[in-house]
């Protein structure tokens, strides 16, 4: 309260003095006064005037402190809450509202000597602090934009104009990449009821591609554009430098242009060589853990093994990086032509609003218009013939040209160093995907600029925290996938040993001393191992020849390397994995090094006990799933016994040798569930 009371308490009949109590502010003041004299004859009325006059002069004071404190009382109000106090005093009515209500209160102070209590409500507005100005300016948007249109005009001008270009660069797909459909007005996700039935395949595809670069330029937080692939020795780059990968070139290309935006672009390489028996089939479980989670878009490669019947897989990939963060597009690299009415075909039409498409490479070449067919039977010339150098319009690539080392500019101009590409095949892909996305990033500046033209943040609509989250209900029903496996809310979790990997693990080996470990106290030595590769692992003899002779020969070295966690003796004991919450209970391990070691290593080994929560699972049960290389322990959840009690609230997986390995040993690459 900003008023003040005063109490006069009076002496106590062993007391010669007075006591008199100020309240005041919430402080209690008490002072200390001698008696007056007793007073005399005609004394009595001078005594009595002069405490009349203490008493005046007390009240006046006493309403000065009062007023002083309203005052202060309004400063602190009108500090809290932003409000100028010169603005507001404009209002006189208000003020003398103000001022007519402080000479009430003082007025019935003076009128009541004790106790008097009043109760004023004060309105005060608070406003929320301004929104700190968007991190993507305009200045920012005209330099990407800038970049954008150097690099189109870089591609026009290198295959011999736009038609051309965008021929080769925009219709090699599947279904040709066209943005022109995308409407400024009323940009809206490709997921939209609204848009979904009234537009094309071809326009909801790009307005998801659209969305992707939107969303990432204009959220605060994100300072990366993150690509990521996983495939086989093709993604790798082999029989190549890995500085001529087409990730590695594209990073090259590409990155002028989100460095204009003061953002990074980054490509991670999780390829892996056929050394490990890797395919497909086994590492699309990996999608979390072999690229980071946090993609903006991700590329597949495995054509060569897949003969037709991957559909189911290339769905299952689609479905479940729509349950990432970021929703990304896939995104197939496909070497050879695409002959039509094939699975992928259909999967590229049902699922368009998620901006699925594949690239086929060679179509690409073909797409040009160079004759190679006659150039074939007339002159016997094959450009896609192993270790041909030119594809027709340049005989090297663009980097090559600029090489002083002549063995190196031919090196760089092989379209195919055998089933591999070269370099100049990986300039074909490198240089499609990103005319594809600058073309996407375009579109997304013009969202931009129409928003902050029209007076609005475009955070407001295309912040990363805005974008709508995906159930499995959310999606259509799936055509080819096992809907057990492919319909769930989260992607699978899985633990990869080989290299490279940038993501997440889901399950992990437990702790020996974790007082949640079933087996704490039990010997638990297997151990981690990586295959040591030298720097001219799958390199390829032609360039190793020639850097070997280079100062800058670490370009070359590849990322990827067989690993995984390994026993032989009985002393080894055991592994202990904790798994990851789990939709479906599949569980699955894979062997390593081989693409047929999953029998013998899991099922025939009468060396090996495997359990799950405690419980030794029957073999019987097992059996070889997804590929050769793997074995399938539990289908879904056991729904009785103790193997489906979880007391700790986790499920684990063990693997214990029970004698010496007499064969190879026990080499687990992979670990994973949903």
């Amino acid at each position: 309260n900003n008023h003040h009371e005063y109490e006069e308490v009076h002496p106590h009949d062993d007391d010669d003095a007075e006591d008199i109590e100020l309240v005041g502010g919430g402080r209690n003041n008490r002072q200390r006064r001698a008696p007056l004299p007793p007073s005399t004859g005609g004394g009595s009325s001078s005594s009595s005037s002069s405490k009349l006059i203490v008493i005046i002069l007390f009240l006046i004071c006493l309403l000065g402190v009062y007023k002083l404190g309203m005052e202060e009382g309004k400063a602190e109000v009108q500090h809290e809450t932003g409000l100028d106090v010169e603005s507001k005093n404009h209002n006189s009515e208000e003020v003398q509202h103000e001022e007519n209500e402080d000479h009430a209160v003082a007025t019935q102070q003076q009128n009541n000597d004790l106790n008097v209590e009043e109760t004023t409500t004060t309105t005060t507005t608070t406003t929320s602090p301004p929104k700190p100005s968007m991190k993507f300016t305009m200045d920012h948007l005209h330099s990407m934009r800038l970049e954008c249109t150097n690099l189109i005009n870089l591609l026009d001008n290198y295959y011999y104009g736009k038609p051309k270009a965008t021929a080769m660069l925009l219709n090699s797909y599947i279904e040709p990449w066209d943005f022109n459909e995308v409407e400024l007005d009323h940009f809206v996700e490709s997921t939209d009821p609204s848009v979904v039935d009234s537009s094309s395949p071809r326009k909801l595809r790009a307005m998801k591609l659209v969305n992707t670069m939107l969303r990432a330029l204009v959220s605060d937080e994100q300072r990366v554009f993150l690509m990521g692939g996983i495939g086989s020795s093709v993604m790798a780059g082999h029989d190549n430098c890995h500085y001529d990968s087409y990730e590695s070139q594209m990073e090259r290309l590409f990155s002028p242009i989100w460095q204009a935006a003061n953002m990074e672009f980054t490509f991670q390489n999780a390829g892996e060589g056929g050394g490990c028996g890797d395919s497909f089939e086994n590492q699309i479980y990996c999608i979390k853990q072999n690229i980071s989670p946090d993609v903006d878009v991700v590329h597949y490669e495995w054509t060569y093994f897949e003969h037709g019947r991957a559909a189911g897989d290339h769905e299952s990939l689609v479905r479940w990086i729509q349950m990432l963060p970021k929703q990304p597009p896939l995104h197939i690299f496909n070497t050879g032509v695409n002959k039509g009415g094939g699975q992928d075909d259909k999967l590229v039409e049902y699922y368009a609003r998620y901006g699925f498409n594949a690239f086929y490479m060679k179509d690409g070449f073909m797409n040009g218009g160079y004759d190679y067919e006659k150039e074939k039977k007339e002159l016997e010339i094959d450009r896609f013939a192993w270790g041909h150098v030119g594809d027709g319009y340049h005989n090297t690539t663009r980097y090559g040209e600029l090489e002083e080392d002549d063995l190196r500019k031919t090196s760089l101009g092989v379209v195919m160093r055998n089933w591999h590409p070269g370099p100049m095949g990986f300039q074909l892909t490198s240089d499609s995907f990103t005319y594809v996305y600058t073309h996407a990033i375009l579109k997304a500046l013009d969202i931009i600029e129409k928003e902050v033209n029209d007076g609005k943040d475009p955070r407001e609509k295309w912040d990363a925290s805005t974008r709508p989250i995906f159930m499995k209900g959310d999606l259509p029903e799936p055509i080819f996938c096992d809907p057990m496996y492919c319909v769930v809310d989260e992607p699978p979790g899985c633990l990869n040993y080989e290299l490279p990997t940038f993501g997440q693990w889901g399950p992990r080996v437990e702790d020996p001393d974790d007082d949640l470990n079933p087996y704490l106290g039990e010997v638990q030595n297997w151990n981690v191992w990586h295959k040591d590769n030298d720097l001219w692992y799958m390199v390829g003899k032609q360039d190793t020849a020639l850097f070997k002779k280079r100062e800058d020969s670490e370009m070359c070295r590849h990322l990827d390397a067989c690993g995984g966690i390994s026993a032989r003796k009985k002393e080894d004991g055991m592994v202990v994995f904790r798994l990851p919450k789990m939709e479906v209970g599949l569980v699955v391990i894979c062997g390593c090094c081989g693409k047929n070691v999953g029998e013998a290593m899991f099922i025939e080994n009468e060396s090996l006990e495997i359990s799950f929560n405690t419980v030794p699972l029957n073999k019987t049960t097992f059996d070889v799933w997804p590929n050769k290389k793997c074995v399938r322990l539990l289908k879904k959840f056991p729904t009785s016994g103790r193997e489906s009690e979880t007391p700790t609230g986790h499920h684990y997986l063990a693997l214990k040798l029970l004698e010496d390995q007499q064969g190879a040993d026990v080499r687990i690459s992979h670990v994973f569930t949903i």
